[in-house]
């Protein structure tokens, strides 16, 4: 795609600018006009010749599948007709490549990555690239959401030995799957500046041959320097750092990275990045009385109302796009996936608590619309994302963002009515237009579309606000609103007809977990019991798709089959960290949304068996992935930053010290120090990169609240209490409703409930800290102020 400059830099914490996490766990891409390549080794590599870039042959039609025809991953079959003899990771690859004495070929994407595609179509579908991996090589092809510890071993390489990282991923490797070449995107043939696949490969191929126990040993080394670089361990600390001191630097260094005109961090490419919102949220609610503290919400709030306003935001279909290619937040790259939803919402939720302005609660409902009309499988779970490529027109090639731009023409077309009462001759085509700056000659900027395939086309983007926009015309803002609306619905559905963007129905339970919080919190903070049945029903489809109840342990996939049935791989794919952690999160919000204890008891078991598969004994925090998972990778790793998705050590931190408000099990208590003291050297290095853990430290030394609600669950006034707490921004805090049963699962956890009694047969509310109480409370007035303090 001419439009589309190199593949993404996948950045550490340390990079420059404080390491502010970018959000970059996918592929990305800015558009510049130049592709670049990343390319790694643990020896020199040649440059690559001179010559322009030449188009890749086009492939003769591969009527014969290879291995991945037998794989449920939409991105590993969309490679399954490719002439190359492509293996799935596993044992059989790993014996072929020792028995042949070949290096392996690892290649690592997802099924709407662009960049994937665009290597894939010139690379992959090329016969004689074909030829040369199958005689010199032995090719194997990961989905890096099925295998993320792949993904995050060979990465680390990928980063260590050069500046970045992204997708697809091509790293080669010894048949002991040590790496010692490794890079991203590589275009088929060498450009003035770029080395091609081809030269790479034949490259490795010589060297190989001739110089292989020089690479052998260089990789060795290689390996061992990245053991000891990414150990996170206790070492001899005994206690986290202080979390007042933790909490200055992330935010005075998030302060000087934010972008005062446009809100966000860092420049363009610009990503979402919620854990970042979410900590200044939490850093504005304990420096409310301060300069650092209203600077802290204002960062916040004007990020989240530039993204709503921008064209990463579908104005027509609702969803966040994956990143803007610019400052502006304008021109997205077009991919949505369901991990930026179900984050998302939640930050405009909380938005909505602290601001009260329902500009947040109305995006955040438009989100939810998003997933449940798009990325909602019938039995309840949800799918993993949505492609930013799709045909302008049936049969043609597919483009980036075709699917969602608009040219001025169309508009006019579909909206041609007249506009009654405004001051000039005017249609509701170019009201549309002109409040969302919309052009004849498109809203693209040529720079981010040099080959000129945009031309002509406008991502919808929020110009003026209404007021401006109504009166620009003499109209009423609440006539102006009307209008948008309608015109917007009859974009929707003109754009229905549209062939649509490849849909990837992989559902993982990591995302799903994300997706119930999202809905839970939502529909909690809105009062809507719709929005918190979806959470429900997606926590039904977990327990009844992805839990394997003979162990005890998650799966991590499973897949859309026909006519609405769930298929699962042989043998399944299990539950890696994050899997445990995102789920656990998301049952622990269901609780407090619900009040239903099963989801609650569910989490207390699932936090067990992550505890007995993930956790370090020796060193603490959590491991990545199980160690017979692993068995074979060079690396077992601790995830160590916040990005697109919060690290699931992070996330862990936060639940054990949720479950240890919920039981009073001391054991959670102290693995949640253990697991905050291992991190301290990198918070204390680069807290911004950690800004979920950071948030984490603070609420173990300001402790959590336990919000205690006696009442009838199905009685007004007991609904009354919960809504109110509900509507407050309190991140610090557990809700617990006791229903007076002895014999109920919470009373047996936390003996303190049978004391607490409702006042006059009225329902009551406690505040409970340090096992300390407040008087009872009814009325939620009361509880209100109090919570205020």
């Amino acid at each position: 795609m001419s439009h589309l400059s190199s593949p993404p830099q996948k950045h550490k914490g340390e990079r420059k600018g404080h390491g502010l996490p970018r959000g970059s766990e996918r592929g990305s891409s800015s558009r510049d006009k130049d592709r670049s390549v990343t390319v790694s080794s643990s020896v020199p590599m040649p440059a690559g010749g001179k010559g322009s870039r030449t188009n890749c042959c086009q492939p003769t039609p591969q009527k014969v599948p290879n291995r991945l025809i037998s794989e449920k991953s939409p991105y590993l079959l969309q490679h399954a007709y490719n002439p190359v003899d492509w293996y799935p990771w596993g044992q059989e690859a790993f014996d072929k490549a020792r028995k042949e004495d070949k290096p392996i070929f690892l290649s690592v994407g997802y099924s709407t990555c662009h960049w994937c595609h665009m290597m894939e179509e010139e690379s992959f579908q090329n016969e004689e690239i074909g030829r040369l991996l199958n005689e010199d090589f032995v090719s194997v092809k990961v989905d890096r959401e099925e295998r993320p510890d792949v993904d995050k071993v060979y990465m680390t390489f990928v980063q260590a030995t050069s500046s970045g990282g992204g997708w697809p991923m091509s790293v080669w490797l010894t048949p002991n799957l040590q790496p010692f070449v490794g890079g991203t995107y590589f275009p088929p043939e060498d450009g003035l500046t770029r080395v091609g696949f081809r030269t790479v490969l034949m490259r490795i191929r010589e060297q190989w041959k001739q110089n292989k126990s020089t690479l052998l040993e260089n990789s060795q080394r290689v390996t061992a320097a990245l053991l000891a670089r990414s150990e996170i361990s206790t070492g001899d600390r005994q206690l986290p750092p202080s979390a007042a001191t933790m909490n200055s630097r992330c935010f005075q260094q998030l302060d000087e990275g934010y972008d005062e005109e446009y809100g966000g961090f860092a420049e363009a490419p610009k990503f979402p990045t919620p854990v970042i919102l979410s900590f200044l949220f939490s850093y504005w609610l304990s420096h409310r009385l301060t300069q650092d503290g209203s600077r802290a919400q204002q960062m916040a709030l004007h990020t989240l109302k530039m993204m709503a306003n921008g064209g990463i935001r579908d104005h027509v279909g609702q969803g966040f796009h994956r990143y803007s290619t610019d400052r502006q937040w304008h021109v997205p790259h077009f991919e949505k996936m369901l991990y930026d939803q179900a984050q998302l919402t939640v930050a405009y939720s909380q938005a909505f608590q602290i601001s009260g302005d329902e500009f947040y609660s109305e995006v955040a409902k438009g989100i939810l619309q998003y997933v449940a009309r798009n990325l909602s499988h019938r039995s309840g779970g949800f799918y993993s994302a949505e492609d930013a490529d799709s045909p302008p027109e049936r049969g043609m090639r597919p483009k980036e963002g075709a699917f969602y731009v608009w040219t001025v023409k169309e508009v006019q077309q579909l909206l041609p009515e007249p506009v009654l009462g405004a001051t000039e001759p005017l249609t509701s085509g170019q009201l549309l237009m002109k409040h969302y700056g919309l052009t004849e000659a498109g809203s693209i900027s040529p720079s981010q579309d040099p080959k000129g395939e945009l031309q002509g086309q406008n991502v919808l983007t929020v110009r003026y606000s209404l007021e401006l926009t109504a009166a620009r015309f003499g109209l009423e803002v609440e006539a102006v609103r009307t209008l948008l609306n309608s015109g917007l619905e009859k974009l929707f559905q003109a754009r229905k007809h549209r062939p649509k963007p490849h849909l990837d129905s992989k559902m993982l339970a990591a995302w799903n977990g994300l997706m119930v919080s999202g809905f839970a919190v939502t529909g909690a903070v809105l009062g809507q019991e719709r929005l918190i049945n979806y959470a429900i029903s997606g926590a039904k489809f977990l327990k009844r798709h992805m839990f394997d109840v003979a162990s005890g342990r998650l799966m991590r996939t499973c897949y859309a089959g026909s006519g609405g049935t769930v298929e699962h791989s042989n043998p399944p794919c299990w539950g890696f960290l994050e899997d445990y952690a995102f789920v656990v999160r998301g049952l622990l919000d269901l609780y407090e949304a619900s009040q239903e204890s099963a989801w609650l008891e569910w989490a207390l078991r699932l936090q067990d068996m992550q505890d007995r598969l993930f956790w370090d004994s020796r060193g603490g925090g959590y491991f990545c992935s199980e160690a017979e998972l692993g068995a074979g990778l060079p690396l077992r790793l601790k995830d160590d930053q916040d990005g697109a998705e919060p690290s699931a050590n992070s996330m862990s931190a936060h639940n054990l010290l949720r479950l240890h408000g919920f039981t009073g099990h001391k054991d959670w208590m102290d693995k949640c120090v253990c697991l905050l003291t291992a991190f301290s050297e990198r918070m204390r290095r680069v807290p911004v990169a950690l800004p979920e853990m950071v948030r984490a430290l603070s609420a173990h030394q300001q402790t959590l609240k336990q919000i205690v609600i006696c009442g009838d669950p199905q009685a007004k006034d007991t609904k009354a209490l919960l809504q109110c707490v509900h509507s407050i921004y309190i991140p610090n805090k557990v809700l617990i409703l006791a229903d007076g049963d002895p014999s109920s699962f919470l009373s047996r956890q936390l003996p303190f409930l049978s004391t607490l009694r409702r006042l006059e047969d009225q329902a009551t509310a406690y505040v409970c800290e340090n096992q300390a109480c407040s008087m009872p409370i009814t009325e939620p007035c009361e509880l209100r102020k109090l919570l205020h303090q």
